[in-house]
């Protein structure tokens, strides 16, 4: 599983909130909700994204945009127009004055704004999220990241926009993964343009021996592995892996490995609340509880059990 999928993975990209605003000018929401990550999809009319210390960006129908958290910004119809609501941690949603709001809803999909027939509407989907395996391409993302109509057609945006206005058995199932295809869809657009700084985990997954080899560590962590033992599965000499993988991803096998068991363990403590840390020890490749506590006391300065706890 590499970094990308991994944002996808787990009960974090399950049940992702989804909120259709159908809006009339003026109107300008403040998000302050620090999501990790959000999706915002133009459906119709126009919209701007003004990033707290950044640019404004205008958006177009069928334009999508990806905001990295936590930072606030603001989405407007003008970046003038003062904001009328706040979107807080939780979806919370108030007025600048601390007041409640009441047209979120919180039965099946919800909607903000008046009416349903509005100049404006948008899709905005919140991914809440946090771990480390996901912190990896985060960390990659700029601010913002604008994906224009007219360079990037797809029919997942309408496709969206059609189904979030169902109520039908299983629906929050179909608009999630629905969701999850339109943001993998992005970030991968995104990674392979021209000028754009991928991280080179993602840019080494295109060498043939790089990538076989990142893809077996990825999907089996708890293998024991060597370089040498790595080498063969990807059918090279343990010289030559070792040399092409430090220059396509930065770090020798061996150092990606064990960064990799680390921030998958500190993920699945998230994920599996209840595993104790000698499971967790063996699904990424660590003989017992005490050898993974200690590396990852190492890592992170915080016993596993103190990770979870605060997280």
């Amino acid at each position: 599983m590499d970094p990308l999928a991994a944002l996808l993975d787990g009960p974090r990209a399950h049940g992702a909130f989804l909120l259709r605003s159908v809006l009339t000018p003026p109107w300008s929401l403040r998000i302050e909700d620090h999501a990790p990550l959000t999706v915002v999809s133009v459906v119709r009319g126009e919209a701007w994204i003004v990033p707290d210390g950044g640019e404004a960006v205008q958006l177009a129908e069928g334009d999508v945009a990806i905001a990295r958290g936590p930072d606030p910004y603001v989405v407007a119809d003008d970046p003038a127009t003062p904001p009328q609501a706040l979107i807080l941690p939780g979806q919370e949603c108030r007025t600048p004055d601390g007041g409640h709001l009441t047209e979120l809803t919180h039965v099946g999909v919800r909607t903000w704004g008046h009416g349903t027939d509005g100049p404006v509407v948008l899709l905005t989907g919140t991914y809440g999220m946090a771990g480390e395996l996901s912190g990896r391409l985060l960390a990659a993302l700029p601010a913002l990241i604008v994906l224009r109509a007219a360079d990037w057609p797809t029919p997942l945006t309408g496709l969206l926009a059609t189904e979030i206005g169902k109520d039908v058995p299983g629906q929050e199932a179909v608009l999630d993964r629905l969701l999850d295809l339109l943001l993998i869809a992005a970030l991968r657009t995104w990674f392979d343009r021209p000028g754009t700084h991928a991280p080179a985990w993602y840019r080494a997954h295109d060498d043939p021996v790089v990538g076989h080899a990142l893809r077996l560590l990825q999907d089996q962590p708890a293998e024991p592995w060597t370089v040498a033992k790595l080498a063969a599965g990807a059918g090279v000499s343990r010289a030559a892996l070792a040399r092409r993988f430090t220059a396509a991803v930065g770090e020798p096998p061996m150092t990606y490995l064990a960064g990799w068991r680390l921030a998958l363990a500190a993920d699945l403590l998230v994920r599996q609340p209840d595993a104790t840390i000698a499971s967790l020890a063996r699904q990424v490749g660590y003989g017992s509880a005490f050898a993974l506590s200690a590396a990852f006391k190492r890592e992170f300065g915080v016993s596993p059990q103190q990770y979870r706890t605060r997280t």
